[in-house]
C-alpha cells in the first residue's frame, strides 16, 4: 500500500525566513459557499467507470492567526466540505471490494472526502499592494465511498494525512477597494495527487481599527487522485464558482 506520509510535511515546512510580518497579532476568519460540479471515478482498483454526480453546494470555514514573531510560522485551520451523491445505470461491469456489479445495474453512490487543513506559513511580503504567503499544509482526510443498489450496500473509508505545499497571493488594485487573489494547496507523490486551487477578486467595504471585511467572488478547483490510500482509488474533480466573506480583527 502506498500511504502518503505526514513526514513530507515536515521537510517542506521551512522554505525561508520571513522578510516581513504583521506588526500586531491578527486573527482572520471566514466562510465560503461553493457551487461545485463533480466528475470522475472511485473504486477499489485503478480501472473504474466515470460516475454521474449531482451538482451540490459545498461549504468551507477557516480561522488563521498571525503574529510579528520572526521565524515562528503563522497558523491556519480550514474545514472543507466535499460530499456528492449520484445515481446511474452501469454501461459496463464494475467490481468494488469483492462485489461484482453487472452492466445495466442501477446504482446509487456517495463520495465524501470532506477534510480539515492544518497550515503553517510565513508572510514573505505583507503590504497594501502585495501579500504573499508560503508554507505547508497537512490535510486530515476521513473519507468514505458508498455503493448502493436494491440488494446491498458496500462502503469503504480512508483515514490519513496528506501533506501539500501551500501558497497564497493578494495583489491590491491601486486607488480602489479591490484585490485579486489566488490560493494553492498541491502536491504529487508517486501516483497520488492533490490539487486545490482558487482565484478571484475581493471587495473591501469595511476597513477600520476594529475590523476589516472582505467580500469574495471566485472560482475553485479541487482534484483528488488517490492510488491505494486504504485500498481506495479515486480520480475526482470538483470545480465551480464560490462566494466568500472574510473578517480581520
Amino acid at each position: 500500500m502506498n500511504k502518503l506520509s505526514i513526514a513530507a510535511l515536515l521537510s517542506a515546512a521551512v522554505f525561508a525566513a520571513p522578510v516581513s510580518a504583521d506588526t500586531v497579532f491578527g486573527v482572520y476568519t471566514g466562510a465560503q459557499i461553493w457551487q461545485a460540479e463533480t466528475e470522475g471515478s472511485f473504486g477499489s482498483n485503478s480501472n473504474n467507470p466515470n460516475f454521474a454526480f449531482s451538482d451540490e453546494q459545498q461549504q468551507s470555514y477557516f480561522i488563521a492567526f498571525e503574529h510579528p514573531i520572526p521565524l515562528i510560522p503563522n497558523a491556519k485551520v480550514r474545514y472543507n466540505q466535499l460530499r456528492n451523491d449520484g445515481s446511474q445505470v452501469l454501461t459496463e461491469s464494475f467490481e468494488f471490494f469483492g462485489s461484482s456489479y453487472a452492466a445495466n445495474t442501477s446504482l446509487n453512490y456517495t463520495a465524501d472526502f470532506s477534510h480539515t487543513d492544518y497550515t503553517l506559513y510565513y508572510e514573505l511580503f505583507d503590504n497594501d499592494l502585495l501579500t504573499f504567503d508560503l508554507g505547508a499544509t497537512a490535510k486530515r482526510v476521513e473519507g468514505i465511498v458508498e455503493l448502493r443498489n436494491q440488494n446491498s450496500l458496500q462502503a469503504a473509508d480512508t483515514d490519513g494525512w496528506i501533506p501539500t505545499l501551500y501558497s497564497q497571493v493578494r495583489i491590491g488594485i491601486p486607488a480602489t477597494q479591490l484585490t485579486v487573489f489566488g490560493l494553492a494547496n498541491a502536491i504529487s507523490i508517486a501516483d497520488s495527487k492533490i490539487e486545490d486551487y482558487e482565484f478571484g477578486i475581493e471587495y473591501r467595504p469595511i476597513e477600520n481599527l476594529a475590523v476589516d471585511v472582505n467580500l469574495q467572488l471566485g472560482y475553485r478547483v479541487f482534484n483528488i487522485e488517490l492510488d491505494d490510500l486504504d485500498e481506495v482509488y479515486t480520480d475526482l474533480e470538483y470545480s465551480g464558482p464560490f462566494l466568500g466573506v472574510e473578517f480581520h480583527f
